[in-house]
């Protein structure tokens, strides 16, 4: 059994200036463990795989192709592959998700 405790997982910032911790990597699946701080956006991009975000605490917003929601605590976002995705954190509180890729990148 592997457990993983990502409240002591080290934190980089990742390319895009977000604090990220790297939870799991092998050739099916990347999970990164992202917080974006009041008021952070994290810019438009697209991915050539898979991803979905399981939404960890706090409120934001997720943009997804044309679609455009907010989103909370327990909630699931499926991006399909080569899809535009942006997220931006509420400005009153933390942001916290898991990105999953799959297969890894």
């Amino acid at each position: 059994m592997n457990i993983i405790k990502m409240r002591e997982m080290e934190e980089k910032k990742n390319k895009r200036g977000v604090a990220a911790k790297l939870l799991l990597k092998h050739d099916h699946v990347q999970i990164m463990n992202l917080v974006l701080e009041p008021g952070d956006v994290v810019p438009e991009h697209s991915v050539p795989v898979d991803v979905f975000f399981y939404i960890v605490e706090g409120k934001g917003t997720i943009k997804v192709g044309d679609e455009e929601a907010v989103v909370s605590a327990t909630d699931i976002i499926t991006v399909p592959p080569n899809t535009g995705m942006s997220l931006a954190a509420d400005q009153g509180e933390k942001f916290v998700f898991l990105n999953v890729k799959t297969p890894a990148l």
